[in-house]
């Protein structure tokens, strides 16, 4: 079933007085999400014990969880050594989202190398079948590996280079950042069949499973010429895009994804309107 969900937690939850993530899974179940997204973005770090703890009430409570791992992996890097360490970031991120009772790992694959887009392409091909043999030597093949689109310029990560990747295995499925490709491209996500364009070309390219379970991040962007600058939230009207678009697309194909909200500090509120759309869509329907 298509889910809903923040990535952290809203400034909202810590308003209410709760003080970390062992008390998510309560609240945003109370509010009729069932979702979330662990963020490592700035390393993995958390205790064992509390990641097992924090599993258990996402799974007494329904909460299907994902992890963001180290924004810092870089698989176009030609340095071997960096490339096996945005391995062992990776290792890492599958270990503890494993203690939470998550099943996938989203992830940035990476910034164009001085020898170009296509050449990065290339090297990160490469680099990530070597990754899929290093997580099988491990015992780690049981997890969904998301490459994401990404929203600057300088990032590789368009769309379709996301899918390239993930025609390399069956455990890699898109992380669809929606906010990212407008941005990207200028604001090019205006009508359904912007969203549609994207859809088609993923059902082609990798078939009606990894499109029907891809991972989705969404929210608004503010964007220049060089692509992504921050973060917004619904409450604004400048720059977009606007989710009534896509939640026409996934009602239409059928899709039952998972959609996370990076929305800044809302995160969870503006996952509520989303999920509020899609239900109206799926009530008129």
């Amino acid at each position: 079933m298509i889910r809903f969900g923040p990535a952290g937690n809203s400034a909202s939850f810590y308003a209410a007085g709760h003080k970390g993530t062992m008390e998510t899974a309560a609240w945003l179940s109370q509010r009729g999400l069932d979702a979330f997204e662990y963020s490592f973005g700035r390393g993995v770090n958390i205790r064992d014990e509390l990641a097992g703890a924090i599993g258990g009430e996402m799974e007494k409570y329904g909460i299907a969880v994902s992890c963001h791992a180290p924004y810092y992996i870089n698989l176009c890097n030609p340095d071997d050594g960096a490339a096996v360490k945005s391995f062992q970031y990776i290792e890492k991120s599958i270990r503890s989202v494993k203690l939470m009772g998550g099943d996938r790992i989203i992830f940035h694959p990476g910034h164009i190398n001085k020898d170009g887009a296509a050449a990065s392409q290339k090297l990160a091909l490469a680099r990530m079948q070597v990754l899929l043999k290093y997580l099988d030597e491990r015992g780690l093949c049981g997890y969904y590996l998301c490459p994401e689109t990404m929203g600057k310029h300088s990032q590789l990560g368009t769309y379709q280079q996301v899918i390239e990747l993930c025609n390399l295995d069956k455990r890699l499925i898109p992380a669809f950042d929606f906010g990212h490709i407008h941005t990207y491209y200028n604001g090019g996500l205006k009508a359904k069949d912007d969203y549609k364009r994207i859809i088609d070309y993923t059902l082609c390219s990798l078939g009606e499973e990894k499109t029907e379970n891809m991972h989705i991040h969404f929210s608004k962007i503010q964007y220049g010429a060089k692509g992504e600058i921050r973060h917004l939230d619904f409450s604004d009207t400048v720059y977009g895009p606007e989710f009534e678009p896509l939640a026409e697309t996934l009602f239409e194909y059928k899709l039952q994804p998972r959609v996370i909200c990076e929305s800044a500090e809302n995160m969870a509120e503006d996952a509520l309107q989303m999920k509020a759309i899609y239900d109206r869509m799926r009530n008129k329907g």
